[in-house]
């Protein structure tokens, strides 16, 4: 589905809502309280859904489709970014009825690597910046790294917010930054606003961060950097889903959710699939709108797609090691 640009016009009537320090704090801390019982219970719950067969093979190649395959380490290499990118694009040689992954997501100084090792497949290239994962870097400094990402051909910027500023009550300067961010991807580039959940402490923070990144401009929300503790997981996820749908409900413009770090298994991504369509819809059941931000994923979801076409299971070198 194609939806309105991502910002807010100035005479919708939740632009007021910013106005302001005071404004923001009110509007945010007037969202309903999250019941952690409630959300966590409803989140297991749907965890256990059986799926099956045809449904089985279609989530898997959905979810293959949806991969953000991500290096993100200081040992990255060129080389290192090529095979990434050849995986994106081919992510079972054997098979060329396998989906490819959304994009692959590297560090900016990468991103003309990838960009040329991604090239006409449709595979976009993400790239972190703002300082990530800490975000402890001037504006200016977080600015000048959005825009040299962007130069080099990046089609999405996974930003993170500053955790301190939003945990000290200063949603203002939060906001004020991702929209600066916002305008220095142009227009060529979507904006992922990384939350950093594992730090937020409370659900309530998480509801809060999601509506302030939505206001700013966020064409995606995002649960983690996968560089700490407790990244993205069936609660947070869910609590962020019906973010996107109730923006949606009273602003008519649809934000896209990628949970990030620690969803591993096929297993696992069938059940963040289930989250989707039982809280947001079928809307955000596209790449478009829903992203795994993910290393290891893409092999175990290799592994059972083979499995369901041949009845058995691939031997281990059936897939690269990342």
């Amino acid at each position: 589905m194609t939806m309105p640009s991502s910002a807010l016009t100035a005479a919708h009537p939740l632009k007021d809502v910013t106005s302001s320090d005071s404004t923001l704090r009110r509007f945010l801390h007037g969202l309903p309280g999250v019941d952690a019982v409630g959300l966590e219970g409803r989140a297991a719950s749907l965890g256990t859904r059986s799926i099956k067969t045809t449904a089985k093979a279609y989530a898997i190649d959905l979810a293959i489709s949806m991969v953000d395959l991500t290096t993100l380490e200081g040992a990255d290499t060129p080389g290192k970014v090529r095979a990434l990118g050849a995986k994106a694009v081919r992510p079972d040689p054997t098979d060329r009825t396998t989906p490819t992954t959304a994009a692959v997501c590297v560090y900016p100084d990468m991103v003309a690597v990838a960009k040329e090792a991604v090239a006409g497949s449709g595979v976009k290239v993400a790239s972190v910046a703002t300082a990530f994962p800490a975000g402890r870097a001037p504006l200016t400094v977080k600015l000048a790294d959005v825009r040299e990402a962007v130069a080099a051909g990046a089609d999405e910027i996974d930003m993170v917010i500053d955790r301190g500023a939003f945990l000290s009550g200063r949603y203002l300067k939060v906001y004020d930054e991702i929209t600066a961010v916002k305008e220095a991807c142009g227009t060529s580039a979507r904006l992922k606003v990384i939350f950093e959940t594992g730090e937020l402490s409370t659900y309530d923070n998480i509801r809060r961060a999601s509506w302030l990144g939505m206001l700013a401009g966020a064409d995606f929300i995002k649960t983690s950097t996968g560089k700490v503790a407790v990244n993205a997981t069936p609660a947070n996820t869910l609590l962020m889903l019906e973010a996107v749908r109730d923006f949606r409900a009273q602003t008519g413009i649809q934000v896209g959710v990628k949970p990030a770090g620690g969803i591993r298994t096929s297993k696992d991504a069938i059940k963040f699939l289930v989250l989707v369509n039982e809280t947001a819809g079928e809307d955000w059941l596209d790449n478009h709108w829903f992203r795994f931000g993910a290393s290891s994923l893409l092999n175990d979801l290799l592994m059972q797609r083979q499995k369901l076409a041949t009845g058995r299971y691939s031997g281990p070198d059936y897939v690269t090691v990342d």
